[in-house]
């Protein structure tokens, strides 16, 4: 979720809400949720993606928070699902889709509510948690499970609960829900005070039944086990989230986990890297051991435990 960019948040907006701010934290807060909420402008299906898009078999996906629409792609044995991030949409992983297709694996994707070709306005963070767990009871097992951004960090979530499989890829992954409201809160220049008042709000809308819904959207502080492995790629020019994000899952997945670093691809762009594909396919095919013995990167970008 790239909140400088993903939330349609114009400068009168940012003004209405600062200015609300002086007069009272708990009015910013509430100017502000609308912005934070919002899925608007719909990514549309790129010319480069379109023939992927539409040669796909389409499936409505019933869920609690509004319905979505899966989608498949091959005929495989060894299914592999793709998990979007926030306004983004399962047509972004086109050129994945062509790899591993190629490969003989089945692909399976969706479209969140309100992404996409998804129904609906809005949406919320555990919406994905739902979605995941739909694809896991129509086509799980998986073989593998590769996320972009929020749907990384949800992918990561998922398999820690239980969805199995025994792989994870992710790309410029966000590390914490929480990170998602700091970075929010930075941008349209919320008073701390605010923020605190915006996420509780949040929390007690969306996640009323958690315990400790920061924790759980955390997989710095809750990673995954021990035996699933986890391919981290993130671009060092990525502007929307902070590659350190890559970092800190990395170093919390210790021995289990490696973590490519590219550059110049931004936070989208990354996803049809031939560095990117490379090491999707090779992770996917083989695992980590895998990854390690086809060398796809230089010492300088590729970090292991090992």
């Amino acid at each position: 979720m790239a909140l400088s960019a993903a939330i349609p948040m114009t400068n009168a907006a940012i003004g209405v809400a600062r200015t609300a701010d002086l007069i009272s934290p708990a009015l910013a807060a509430r100017v502000a949720a609308p912005m934070f909420g919002s899925s608007r402008p719909v990514r549309r299906v790129h010319d480069s993606e379109r023939g992927i898009h539409e040669t796909a078999k389409r499936r409505p996906l019933r869920l609690p928070g509004g319905d979505g629409v899966s989608y498949e792609w091959g005929a495989g044995t060894r299914t592999v699902l793709l998990v979007h991030g926030w306004r983004g949409r399962a047509s972004q992983f086109a050129p994945i889709v062509r790899e591993l297709r190629a490969g003989g694996y089945h692909l399976v994707a969706f479209d969140a509510p309100a992404h996409g070709d998804g129904y609906g306005r809005r949406t919320v963070i555990r919406t994905w948690i739902d979605a995941i767990d739909a694809m896991s009871e129509r086509h799980g097992p998986f073989e593998a499970i590769v996320g972009h951004s929020l749907g990384a960090l949800t992918a990561i979530n998922a398999v820690r609960e239980g969805v199995s499989a025994p792989r994870v890829a992710a790309i410029a992954p966000v590390s914490s829900g929480r990170y998602l409201f700091d970075t929010f809160a930075g941008h349209v220049g919320l008073s701390d005070r605010a923020a605190e008042i915006q996420r509780d709000r949040y929390r007690e809308r969306v996640f009323s039944d958690f315990a400790d819904p920061w924790r759980y959207f955390d997989a710095v502080r809750a990673p995954m086990s021990p035996d699933i492995e986890l391919l981290l790629v993130h671009d060092r020019d990525d502007s929307q989230i902070a590659a350190s994000e890559s970092e800190r899952l990395h170093a919390a997945h210790g021995e289990n986990s490696r973590l490519l670093l590219t550059s110049g691809q931004g936070h989208g762009r990354v996803l049809a890297a031939d560095r990117t594909l490379d090491a999707v396919s090779s992770f996917i095919d083989g695992g980590l051991a895998a990854f390690d013995l086809d060398r796809l990167g230089d010492d300088q970008a590729v970090r292991s435990f090992a």
